[in-house]
């Protein structure tokens, strides 16, 4: 969707790169390995790696990817076998749509960092967005099953928009069930449980979960002109107009509200 892509490829892609229960299937608990980026530094040079990793993660959700680059070169250049170093270029050139060097660099990382849960995540979101989505569930739903990953939501949220590409909203709608339990406040998750019940009639659904979206105030165009369509549904006509004054307030140039003006409701 067009607001809440850049959610998740700067929210759930982006991992945090610092810090559900059960382990990988066929594997035990005590051999997987806990996150490279939750793991102690030791020496002088893995600490400054992690702090030019840190600052890189900063850059990239701003959208300075030439300055993120630099700092996970930076960050390579201290500890060569800092994984998150290579996540972070792995996801810098994502951005950038250079495809062959991203995916060597997570590549990279994994190989460093076998099973580490953040470098799925954003290696499953990046084999998701270019075409090669049943790799990246099951990336990521690998991801959100590692007992050491501090937030499986967003591997869960990933694979759920996952399988809106490949347009299964049925299995969407259990991850991203599954990914709203482990948080509940994940909100590309759940709008999209609020836009898959739109989908299929279920207008009273689609409204609770929207009026929970929107009650932090976390209202976008998008979320907004959803929920004016489910009202019109449910024919409120007076919770519509509200929600048409909230759109054209907050959001006049939006295509959502454009779409309003044109009458084009579907």
């Amino acid at each position: 969707m067009r607001r809440f892509l850049p959610v998740v490829a700067l929210a759930l892609a982006v991992s945090a790169l610092v810090g559900c229960a059960g382990g990988q299937l066929g594997v035990p608990v005590a051999s997987i390995e806990r996150p490279a980026s939750e793991k102690p530094t030791v020496t002088d040079a893995q600490r400054k790696a992690r702090v030019h990793v840190e600052l890189g993660q900063a850059y990239l959700q701003v959208g300075r990817y030439g300055v993120a680059l630099d700092e996970a070169k930076a960050a390579a250049y201290y500890d060569s076998s800092y994984a998150p170093a290579y996540q972070l270029m792995g996801l810098v050139h994502m951005y950038l749509e250079e495809n062959t060097v991203a995916a060597a660099n997570f590549e990279r990382a994994l190989q460093l960092a076998p099973g580490d849960p953040e470098i799925m995540n954003s290696y499953g979101w990046f084999l998701c967005s270019t075409g090669k989505e049943q790799s990246g569930i099951e990336m990521l739903t690998a991801a959100a099953r590692n007992p050491y990953y501090q937030s499986p939501t967003r591997a869960l949220a990933n694979a759920g928009m996952c399988q809106l590409r490949l347009k299964n909203d049925a299995a969407a709608e259990g991850l991203f069930l599954r990914a709203v339990d482990a948080d509940n406040a994940n909100q590309a998750a759940i709008y999209h449980l609020a836009a898959i019940a739109y989908r299929r009639g279920a207008y009273e659904a689609s409204r609770r979960y929207l009026a929970a979206l929107h009650k932090g105030g976390d209202a976008s165009a998008e979320s907004l002109w959803l929920a004016v369509r489910v009202e019109r549904k449910l024919g409120d006509r007076t919770a519509e107009a509200s929600l048409v004054q909230q759109l054209r307030r907050r959001f006049p140039g939006s295509p959502e509200y454009q779409a309003f003006l044109q009458g084009q409701y579907q």
